[in-house]
Parts: structure tokens; sequence; C-alpha cells
């Protein structure tokens, strides 16, 4: 990485990570280990809102104000105490042990400083070896990290010794198991599938509801297979009723109709023929039509009703085999399906049904909802009360686990080794100072804090040793 000036605090980027927290609070050790990495540019990070990030930075500055105040006064009165030493007439002993702290606080706040600075940063600019490191090896950082993750909290064996003494399904068992636990997985259930609903864009919907139902429906021939369900339902007798209503309809018509047809054998009498021979021919074919009909309909073996049973057979078989038949069933089916009502249901029944799934997953009343929320309870009782059910749920959820760390504990890992690979150096560097900057400022305290107590014990050692 080149040559940097100096940053002050507020001109750091606009963005923190808590991902970044960890790595930097991790210790000067991972990035010591690490290699030499490229500062190149590379994606935005992600990071918090603008309002917690200005808050951030408003905290890092006061904690850097307050240090470096600290060191200046540390500096002020080493001066003071040095210029005072120096006059003709000298100075009390103790200036001597103030200038002693003073000096050592100095020396310790600005060694401190400059650990701190180098990790971010060249201090003062100066490209001085082993500085800014976190700009230069974020990429070593990263594998580091992802490393560590990997070992430590991705390892299958641990993994599934921890889920197996968590006893998940007792767990789970006993969450839901309860009415307010059942009514929030009813909720968040209707949540998911309102949202579902909503996320799918109309057009596709009709479109796949059209291609996969409408559009199937009308590619196979229909004859056939109308043929040969008619021919399963009058082998099994379902039929039977059938032609059982419509004889006994038949039958009614038939009965309530001798005016009628009285009247229809009168329209069409002979000129010449007198009324009352009509009247009595009418009447006769009445009585003789009402009694086959009413014998048909009373008689389950009529020959009447043999027939019809031979017609439908008949026409079942035509369906199959009958190309005249199964032709005109499709010129029969490319009408209905052509027709305007049949073209527009895919549009009808996604809209429809997307409403009514919508409906009936924000209502806490709805039959859905309170289906989802007694199969919670319900499952709930029998993981709390069925011992081979929670051993092989606990068994199934071991075994995922064990599964997806074994085979998948290095793609997982190394989402975070390629996300700090594609973070920009210089603004990663920047950020992750945002984050842990303030706590690194106490390091800056305890150096002064801390060298200004060793340089007067150091003095006051001297002091007493050697009267020096």
């Amino acid at each position: 990485m080149g040559r940097h000036e100096l940053l002050p605090a507020d001109t750091a980027g606009t963005e923190g990570t808590a991902g970044a927290e960890g790595a930097a609070a991790s210790g000067s050790g991972v990035v010591a280990a690490a290699g030499t990495g490229s500062a190149g540019t590379g994606r935005a990070m992600p990071g918090p809102s603008p309002e917690v990030e200005a808050e951030r930075r408003a905290a890092l500055r006061r904690h850097k104000a307050f240090v470096t105040g600290l060191l200046v006064v540390a500096a002020a009165i080493f001066i003071g105490c040095a210029w005072w030493q120096a006059q003709p007439d000298g100075a009390p002993a103790w200036v001597g042990y103030v200038r002693a702290a003073a000096e050592a606080g100095m020396v310790g706040g600005l060694a401190d400083w400059f650990a701190v600075t180098a990790l971010f940063r060249h201090p003062m600019g100066l490209p001085i070896p082993h500085t800014a490191l976190i700009p230069r090896k974020k990429d070593q950082l990263g594998d580091a990290l992802s490393g560590f993750v990997g070992e430590n909290f991705l390892n299958a064996e641990l993994i599934t010794e921890k889920i197996a003494a968590a006893d998940i399904a007792r767990r789970l068992g006993e969450w839901l198991a309860r009415p307010e636990s059942a009514e929030r997985v009813s909720a968040e259930a209707g949540r998911l599938l309102g949202n579902a609903v909503a996320a799918v864009d109309p057009e596709e919907a009709r479109e796949v509801i059209d291609r996969s139902v409408i559009q199937r429906i009308a590619e196979p021939e229909w004859g056939p297979p109308i043929g040969r369900m008619l021919a399963e339902l009058i082998e099994e007798g379902k039929l039977d009723p059938l032609i059982d209503e419509a004889v006994g309809w038949a039958d009614r018509a038939v009965q309530g109709s001798e005016e009628l047809i009285v009247d229809l054998v009168d329209q069409r009498k002979p000129v010449w023929a007198p009324r009352f021979v009509n009247n009595l021919v009418g009447e006769k074919i009445y009585r003789e039509l009402a009694k086959f009909t009413a014998d048909v309909a009373a008689d389950p073996a009529h020959p009447a009703r043999q027939a019809l049973r031979r017609r439908l057979v008949e026409f079942t078989r035509d369906l199959q085999h009958d190309p005249a038949m199964i032709a005109r069933v499709e010129r029969w089916k490319t009408g209905v399906m052509t027709s305007r009502p049949v073209r527009e249901a895919a549009a009808a029944i996604w809209d429809r049904g997307s409403e009514l799934l919508s409906e009936a997953a924000a209502d806490p009343d709805s039959a859905l909802r309170r289906r989802i929320a007694g199969l919670a309870r319900e499952w709930g009782g029998r993981l709390e009360t069925d011992p081979a059910l929670r051993d092989s749920v606990n068994r199934r959820v071991v075994g995922a686990a064990a599964f997806l760390a074994e085979n998948y504990s290095d793609q997982i890992t190394g989402i975070i080794a390629e996300t700090v690979h594609g973070w920009d150096a210089k603004e990663a560097s920047d950020k992750i100072e945002l984050m842990v900057g303030k706590d690194l400022q106490f390091i800056r305290l305890n150096g002064t804090v801390v060298g200004a107590l060793a340089g007067l014990v150091i003095y006051t050692g001297s002091q007493l040793l050697f009267g020096v």
C-alpha cells in the first residue's frame, strides 16, 4: 500500500460492521501472523444506520480528544518541570518526582499512540515498516477469521455434541405446547405466506397456471380417458344412482303431462277425425306412456334399463376406440378450451386464490390460521409426551447439523473470507477503527497513566538507592 496521510477521526467512513469488531478485538496477534495483502479497492462494507454511525463517530472523537489532551498535559508538565530545574536557583526536590512521572507518562502515551495508530494507518503518514496493518493485511485477516470460525464454531464433533446435549426436541415441544407459542407460530406462518403471495408476479402466476393446468388438460385426447373412466364407473355400479335418478325424473315428468300429451295429439289429428276420437287416442297414449315409465322406475331389471346400460357401455367403447367419436369429442374439447371463460380461467383462479390466501393468512380466526395453531400445539404435545418421537427428532437434527458442518463448513466460512476480500482496504480499516477505536483509546490512556506511575516508581527507587 502506498503512503497515506494521517486521517482525523471525522474523515472515517460512513458505516461500521459488527464482524469487524470481533476481528480487531482478537488482538494484534492475528494481524501480525498474517502476511502482506492487497490494499486495492473493493465493494462497500455494510454498516449501521447514519444516526448510529454519527453517534459512534462523536464518541470516538471525544475519547481521542481526551486521551490526546492528557498527553498534552503530561508534555506541558514535563516542559514546565524541566524549565524550573534549569533555573539558577534550581527547583524543590519534589519537582524531580513530578518531572519523572510526566516524562514517563508522555513516553508511554506516545508509544501506545504509535501502536494503536499503526493498526489502521501509517503514523504521521510515514511508511514505517509494520504499520497500517489492517489495510495491508485485511485479506489475511479475513482468511484467519474464516479459519478460526471454521475450526472453533463449525466443527462437526463440537456442533453435534452441543446439539445432542441441548435436547432440542423436548424444548421445542414445551414451547409449541404453550398456547401463546402456537399463536405466534400461526402468526409468523401467516405473515410468511402473505409475503410469499404478495411477492409473486401475477402475470407469471397466471402463466404458470395456464401452462401447468389449463394447457395440460387440453393436451391429451379426451375421448379415451373419459371412456375408460365411465367404463370403470359402470363396472363398479357407480352410475346406477344416476340412471335411477334419470328414470325417476322421466316418470315424474310423464305423470304430470296428461293434458300436454292430449293437446299434442289433438294438434296433430287429421282434419276429418272427430274430437272425441282424438281425446280417446291422446288419453290412451298417455296411459301407456305413464305405465311404461312407472314400470321402468319401479323395476331395476327392466329391459329398458338394461338397454340404457348397454347403450352406455357401447358409448364408452366408442369413446375409447371409435375414431369418429374421438374426433367429435376433440371438436367439442376445442370449442370448450378456446372459449373466453376457459381462456380467462388462469387469471381468475390466481386472482381469487391469491385473494383468499392473503385474507386467510392475515385473519387470526381463519380456518387456515386456526389449523396451523392447532397443528403446532398438537406437535408440541406429542414431542412432550412421546420419547420415541423426541429421540427421532433429535437424531434428525443432530444428523442434519453434522451433515452441514462436514460438507458445507468450508463454504459457510468461505463467505467470511470472500466478504473481507471484497472490502475496500482503506474503508475497511476506517470502519474497523470506528467500531473498536473508542476502546483502543483506553490503551493510550493506560499507557500514559501506567507510564507516569512507572516513571515515578523508578525515579523514587533511584533516589532511595543512590540519592541522585
